[in-house]
């Protein structure tokens, strides 16, 4: 498994990243949110799951179920190998993964946390659909930074939802499922929001990793 790596190795945390189920590692937006990140003070590493990994050699295929990629994920850790305070997520489906494993892999003392970055709490066209049974009862810390106009979970749906007490949110104000604001309507850039979205985590990490 292929890991991209940014960041100093002695950062005092390290993020491992996974993709959304449309667009690689290395996308626009892969790539905005891990240079916000890393200029936070992170080490980022982010990887792909197979089938996205496949289309690098033209072998395009649907993503697979979320729970198929349980086993992507833990292998990704395990290649990782973090000596170091280790926070799991990943963008949308990515982070939606990781909040799977999440619980197992903090009982073992393998992660600190969990960030997930637009998080799936349902399909945009089936709301009455949701992905949240096992964030009801999640123990481990996380952090979900959310646009307010996310189609997959707007700031009002997710009101209604009965989340872990373990779960911080994040709004970033007129964002949308890759946290992108309208400037003209909310005064907010991509790039404001970024930098929101880095520093709250810088000091959301550094709470939750202090003895």
């Amino acid at each position: 498994m292929s890991l991209l790596i940014e960041g100093p190795h002695d950062a005092f945390a390290t993020l491992l990243l996974a993709h959304g189920a449309g667009a690689p590692m290395d996308s626009d937006a892969m790539n905005a949110i891990t240079e916000a990140l890393v200029r936070a003070g992170f080490r980022v590493a982010r990887f792909e799951f197979a089938y996205m990994a496949a289309r690098r050699q033209g072998k395009r295929s649907p993503p697979p179920k979320a729970e198929r990629l349980l086993d992507e994920y833990r292998q990704a850790v395990a290649a990782l190998n973090c000596d170091r305070a280790l926070i799991i997520g990943g963008k949308s489906m990515g982070g939606r993964v990781a909040s799977m494993i999440a619980d197992e892999l903090h009982d073992e003392g393998t992660v600190a946390g969990l960030v997930c970055l637009g998080y799936p709490f349902h399909s945009p066209t089936k709301p009455q659909q949701l992905r949240t049974a096992h964030l009801e009862r999640l123990e481990t810390p996380a952090l979900i930074c959310q646009g307010t106009r996310d189609p997959f979970g707007t700031r009002a749906e997710v009101a209604t939802y009965a989340l872990s007490d373990r779960i911080e949110v994040l709004w970033l104000e007129d964002g949308d499922h890759d946290l992108k604001p309208r400037k003209k309507l909310s005064g907010f850039t991509l790039s404001d929001h970024l930098a929101t979205l880095a520093q709250t985590t810088r000091n959301w990490a550094e709470r939750m990793l202090r003895p």
